[in-house]
This record gives structure tokens, C-alpha cells and sequence, in this order.
């Protein structure tokens, strides 16, 4: 595998990978997703994001994305879904990177970032204003969990430059994120699962 497997190569066997490990799919009944829709698509991307070969693939991906934006200060997300995912891009940046991650809780615990002086919610490297971010998702549906981390971050002065998610359901999210003024970017999409 090593560290010169090419995009198009990792962008394949990711594909592969999720529909093995993350991909159910029924014709008699339907999932109900975290955005309150029903499908006949479920996707859980633990088990993608825990997979080695996985994060290896999700690192390569997500730094050509990135080189591709120019200067980027920040990365990181919502819990749950972008924890494993920052690790992944920060650790795949390199030793001697300024590339900063963070998280988001999904509710705050009132601590804050004691040390950081981010506001509560906030967790990880510091934020500071005019920091450019990027946005990390397991899953797209709609777009409303990671536009609210959005929002958290706009609220602190920070530009947010791209979301990357590792899968858009093609549900509403690219839409929605083109209306906040965000590219959303997918590494996959149900169309490249289901082809």
C-alpha cells in the first residue's frame, strides 16, 4: 500500500472498502437516518474510518482536496463522525505541518477550552480569528449537522473554506451547503456505492 498510492487508485478501493464494511441496503424496509429520513440506504463509516487500509485512503483523498485550497489552518468537525477523521488528516499531513485539528461537540459541557481558549463546545488545537477551516463528515444527508459546525466556527471568526464528506448520500447536501456559500466535497457518493 505505502504512502504513494495514487487518487484515482485510493478513491476505487475506498469505494470498495465502503460497501464491504459501512453499505446496508434493504428492499423491504427502510432505515431510519440520524437527519430523521427514511432510506433504503444505511451507511456506518466506524468501521471505514477504524480500517487502516481505510485511513490511509480517507488520508490521501483528503489532502488532495486539500492542496487544492490553498493555506488551510483548521481542520475537523461534529462528533462523532469527524473525530476519527481529523486524527486521520492531521496525522496524514506530516510531521512538521501547521495543520491544526479540532472538534465539535454536539453539546456543549461548559468547560471550554481551558487551555486553548476556544469557547465551550470547542475542543482540540486553538481557533483563532480569520483562521481558515475545513469541515469533516462521515455522512451527508441534508447538510444540517455539519452547517451547524459551521456556524460555531463563522461565530468565532473563522472563514470556512470546504466541507469534505466521506460519502454524500445525494439527499440535499451539496445544495445546501452551495446556499451557505460552502463547497461540499465528497470523497464518495451513493451513486459510485450503488454503481
Amino acid at each position: 500500500m505505502g504512502d504513494s498510492t495514487d487518487v484515482l487508485t485510493a478513491k476505487e478501493k475506498l469505494i470498495m472498502k465502503i460497501r464491504d464494511l459501512a453499505w446496508l441496503r434493504s428492499d423491504y424496509d427502510e432505515f431510519t437516518l440520524a437527519s430523521g429520513r427514511k432510506s433504503k440506504h444505511f451507511f456506518d463509516m466506524k468501521p471505514v474510518m477504524m480500517d487502516p487500509e481505510c485511513a490511509h485512503y480517507l488520508g490521501v483523498l483528503i489532502h488532495d482536496h486539500l492542496a487544492s485550497l490553498g493555506s488551510i489552518d483548521c481542520i475537523g468537525g461534529l462528533e462523532l463522525g469527524a473525530v476519527p477523521l481529523t486524527g486521520i488528516a492531521v496525522a496524514k499531513a506530516g510531521s512538521g505541518s501547521t495543520l491544526r485539528g479540532f472538534i465539535i461537540r454536539k453539546e456543549p459541557k461548559g468547560r471550554g477550552g481551558r487551555k486553548t481558549g476556544n469557547p465551550p463546545g470547542i475542543e482540540g488545537s486553538t481557533l483563532s480569528e480569520g483562521d481558515r477551516c475545513v469541515i469533516l463528515e462521515d455522512v451527508t444527508t441534508t447538510g444540517g449537522s455539519a452547517l451547524k459546525a459551521v456556524e460555531r466556527l463563522t461565530d468565532i471568526g473563522c472563514e470556512v473554506v470546504s466541507c469534505i464528506t466521506i460519502l454524500d448520500r445525494q439527499e440535499g447536501g451539496v445544495e445546501a451547503f452551495t446556499k451557505a456559500g460552502i463547497p461540499l466535497f465528497p470523497l464518495a457518493t451513493l451513486s459510485d456505492i450503488e454503481g
